[in-house]
């Protein structure tokens, strides 16, 4: 393919804001590596404060209702499965070349996702028959499509002055003070974590959401209520704090890269389809037992411990884990080569 190469991205916001962030990740990747990327989203108020700059290369255009005049992209990316308008894909079978057309699946450690991983699926009916697409799953092993992760990130990280970060925005703790993040869906656990983490002194900073107005002072334990951040402010918050609570797909990954100890609210599935997900996830990282322990009471498969007694573990398995997925290429490196798209 000649470049720059056109990328379509369709996302439906479902709940919450992880499946615009990290659609919105990829097209600004896309966009740094000399492509086009076009972000077809149904709801996109969210980039208000998440994405306030929009760098060249990106375009984002309201979900077509009705057939529009456009020729699709070279590859086109139906995100989490969210099915693309037949208008759209009508216009696909009859482009050429035919573009390539990839559903980027939500990100799993579960085994399916190697098996998975790559899949094609001809299409003999409907809009676009005669195309075939593919499936696409993140992962953290290098049978599956890796992780998103933008050129010089982890020098990035390396470089970065948490302490200076957090003075300029006023959120410096005191001295002996840790500094804790705490990013979640509501949870009845709440009260307990306060509670183990008053037990050294901690200042917490409570982003945006359902737990932000219940987070309550206690001996040991200030709070502050962040305002809602822009990607990169608030990966530069994950890099400055001592521990993250995390929740979702696209918090989850950019812990991860942050090197620093951390704690996965998975999204809840009303079939607890998503206890095997997390429990997989623990496995496959090889996460200390205590640390273990933490992660199942914060999502309600068990009591929350008393006390964070696995953080010290918890901090020399980080930063490892950290470079055993940054040894694998990225997702839009995979992406590229899977693809046959140059760089």
């Amino acid at each position: 393919m000649s470049r720059p190469v056109v990328w379509d991205i369709f996302c439906r916001v479902i709940d919450n804001h992880g499946d615009l962030g990290v659609c919105w990740r990829l097209a600004r990747d896309i966009a740094a590596r000399g492509h086009m990327a076009r972000l077809w989203v149904d709801d996109a108020a969210a980039l208000a404060w998440m994405a306030p700059d929009h760098p060249a290369g990106i375009e984002l255009h309201a979900w077509p209702e009705t057939d529009l005049a456009v020729r699709p992209g070279d590859v086109v990316i139906e995100a989490f499965g969210c099915e693309l308008p037949p208008a759209f894909v009508a216009r696909m079978a009859v482009r050429a070349p035919a573009p390539r057309w990839v559903n980027l699946e939500y990100l799993s450690a579960e085994d399916y996702v190697e098996r998975s991983h790559g899949l094609a699926s001809p299409q003999f009916s409907g809009p676009g028959a005669g195309l075939t697409k593919h499936f696409f799953y993140p992962g953290f092993t290098p049978r599956t499509g890796g992780l998103l992760r933008e050129p010089g990130l982890l020098e990035t990280v390396a470089g970065f002055d948490g302490p200076a970060w957090l003075a300029r925005r006023g959120w410096a703790p005191r001295p002996g003070e840790r500094v804790v993040s705490l990013f979640a869906y509501a949870n009845p656990a709440l009260p307990a974590l306060l509670q183990a983490l008053a037990a050294q002194p901690t200042l917490l900073l409570a982003c945006p959401g359902p737990l932000q107005p219940l987070v309550t002072e206690r001996p040991g334990l200030r709070t502050l209520a962040l305002p809602y951040l822009s990607q990169d402010d608030y990966d530069r918050l994950l890099w400055a704090c001592d521990l993250n609570f995390v929740r979702g797909e696209d918090s989850f990954v950019r812990a991860q890269w942050a090197g620093k100890p951390f704690v996965w609210h998975i999204y809840p599935q009303h079939d607890d389809a998503h206890r095997a997900k997390l429990e997989a996830f623990m496995s496959r990282a090889s996460l200390p037992e205590d640390w273990r322990a933490l992660w199942r009471g914060w999502n309600g498969f068990a009591p929350l411990p008393a006390t964070l007694s696995g953080l010290a573990q918890a901090g020399i398995h980080a930063p490892r884990w950290r470079a055993q997925l940054a040894a694998q290429p990225d997702l839009l490196a995979q992406l590229q080569s899977f693809l046959g798209v140059s760089s």
